[in-house]
């Protein structure tokens, strides 16, 4: 019976994974002051979520990135920036005041209980979930890192979001579904 508990509790922390699904949740769009869920997406053909941060150096590098993708596939895929830090430069003050100056045009949701991240399993920032609709709600088609080199975008040689961005919008399989995210951890 010890080994049945200890192993439900590795399981429930370690987050969804490949082709499970996804709770719905409701989290405070720090840019509108309005809740954000899932289900506002219900007509994309996915979902990215990004755990992230203001001052994570990894989340830093790879703005200029995520914009990229935003600005390449938002017309079939939701992007979403969660922010769990507790630190002080990661109040929601100053997140509204990142999202701003960064000019980017998604939600940027506050998570300071930690219970979306705790759900999905994010512990470094960024990290990254791709959602693809299933039976009325999501289920994770990737999860981890952005690519493959966070400090120097030229030098990437797989690109695993985009890629498995592609893959499901030409209803294909995943590639390498799940890579280990390289960031700060999320505190």
């Amino acid at each position: 019976m010890k080994k049945l508990v200890i192993i439900l509790i590795s399981i429930l922390a370690a987050g969804y994974s490949f082709g499970q699904t996804v709770a719905d949740f409701s989290l405070t769009d720090v840019r509108s002051g309005s809740k954000t869920t899932l289900h506002d997406f219900k007509g994309k053909k996915g979902i990215v979520v990004i755990f992230t941060s203001n001052v994570c150096p990894f989340s830093v590098y790879y703005e200029g990135r995520i914009t990229q993708l935003v600005s390449d596939y938002s017309s079939d895929i939701q992007f979403i920036l969660i922010n769990s830090h507790n630190d002080e430069k990661e109040s929601e003050t100053e997140m509204k005041n990142k999202i701003s100056a960064w000019g980017i045009n998604i939600p940027y949701l506050s998570d300071k209980s930690g219970t979306v991240m705790k759900a999905f399993g994010a512990k470094k920032s960024p990290e990254v979930f791709l959602l693809k609709p299933a039976g009325g709600g999501f289920s994770v088609f990737y999860k981890g890192a952005i690519d493959n080199n966070p400090q120097v975008a030229s030098d990437v040689k797989e690109a695993y979001l985009k890629s498995n961005i592609e893959n499901l919008l030409a209803g294909r399989s995943a590639t390498n579904p799940n890579t280990r995210p390289i960031g700060c951890m999320i505190k």
